[in-house]
């Protein structure tokens, strides 16, 4: 059986690597389908890698990382005071504008912290350093956008509302799909930047002022103390705290990857996306199939003839549908394997292929060359052993 399996698939190599074409192209579309929509959540929640925070404090009206409304600064000292609490760093994010050139505006995304606390800190850093973020109007970029915001690198300036910046340190692939480039800068500037009218830019800044308890955060970061129940530590401090939501670090992920993946057409493009190289795969695979069963009917209807079972002759086509879905898969997810690579490197766009993806991808091959065999015995089902003794 393995002999006439592989003799059919192999007998005709023009066919048989325009059908390898037809899986390899399945298997890439869904594969990478796929990994671009894991990708795509995974990088909405991507501010949160760069924290070893157990808790985020909140606002009430989150809904997920990038849409709350901002907490008075107070909240911090009010979270260090909470029993079980190790430590407490505040974090700001909110959307501005850079301006560049003449007459040029891009959306950032400004993320203020203490770059000398530990509970939040954005690598790699490829240059310069955090420390020098504490200077004021000095920023940190993500190398991959340099271009868009019209920077060469470190020394270079730009003006974000009415103050000028310095660029301080680089990092690189922090770069998220769904929100604007990151601008990570300390407390005190960002503040400064978001206050900032946007007017021509100012020849001697003041100091950025030290935040003040009426000033306004987005985040309290918590480091529990060890082996503390975050859940009962969660409740303690949506008591302490007025009007605030404490959400583990992994609630805010799957919060904000839900949002992106149910709440947007996100999830349901990609997935389409997938059904399609589906489709196209088994559309190809059944064809071949189809014609290399016509090509051996004769063969068939010897097998017949001679006593052999249908579901002997059968096992021979699913078999030549097996050895196509092996020998279309490995080519294919090697080349997912590769793109995914050059897209995180060239556009930090992560192609996220993990295990699960990857054996879930094997299966769906299989099955769509299994289903596609399904149309080529069906033409062997209504075979008549006669018909190896009729003349050509």
């Amino acid at each position: 059986m393995v002999s006439i399996a592989r003799k059919n698939l192999f007998q005709d190599l023009p066919r048989f690597i325009v059908a390898q074409a037809g899986i390899m192209f399945a298997v890439g579309l869904v594969t990478i389908q796929m990994g671009l929509l894991n990708g795509f959540t995974r990088s909405s929640s991507l501010l949160t890698d760069s924290s070893t925070a157990d808790i985020w404090v909140a606002s009430q009206e989150l809904r997920y990382l990038d849409l709350t409304l901002p907490i008075p600064y107070e909240r911090l000292e009010q979270a260090r005071n909470v029993n079980g609490v190790e430590q407490a760093e505040a974090l700001i994010t909110q959307g501005s504008v850079w301006r560049y050139g003449i007459s040029q505006i891009a959306p950032i995304r400004i993320v203020g912290f203490d770059p000398e606390g530990e509970l939040f800190q954005p690598e790699p850093l490829i240059e310069g350093s955090w420390a020098e973020l504490n200077n004021p109007y000095a920023i940190a970029i993500d190398r991959l956008d340099l271009t868009t915001l019209d920077v060469t690198g470190l020394g270079d300036t730009s003006e974000i509302g009415s103050f000028r910046t310095d660029v301080v340190a680089i990092t690189s692939g922090i770069r998220s799909i769904v929100s604007s480039p990151f601008v990570f800068t300390s407390l005190n500037n960002a503040t400064a930047f978001l206050n900032s009218p946007v007017a021509a830019p100012v020849s001697d800044p003041p100091v950025p002022p030290e935040l003040q308890p009426e000033s306004l955060i987005t985040f309290v970061l918590v480091k529990a103390r060890p082996d503390e129940n975050l859940q009962q530590l969660k409740r303690r401090l949506e008591v302490a705290l007025p009007d605030v939501m404490a959400l583990t670090q992994d609630e805010l992920a799957d919060l904000t990857q839900d949002y992106w993946r149910q709440s947007t057409g996100v999830g349901f493009i990609l997935g389409l996306g997938a059904v399609v190289g589906i489709i196209v795969g088994t559309v190809v695979v059944g064809q071949i199939l189809y014609s290399s069963v016509s090509d051996h009917l004769r063969e068939f209807g010897t097998l017949k003839a001679m006593g052999s079972s249908d579901w002997f002759i059968y096992r021979i086509i699913l078999e030549q549908a097996l050895w196509m879905a092996v020998l279309g898969y490995l080519p294919g997810m090697a080349l997912c394997l590769g793109v995914g690579a050059w897209t995180l490197e060239a556009q930090a766009v992560q192609i996220l292929i993990g295990p699960t993806t990857a054996v879930g991808v094997f299966v769906v091959t299989v099955a769509m060359c299994s289903g596609a065999a399904v149309f080529a015995i069906q033409k062997v089902t209504r075979l008549d052993p006669a018909v190896v003794f009729k003349s050509s």
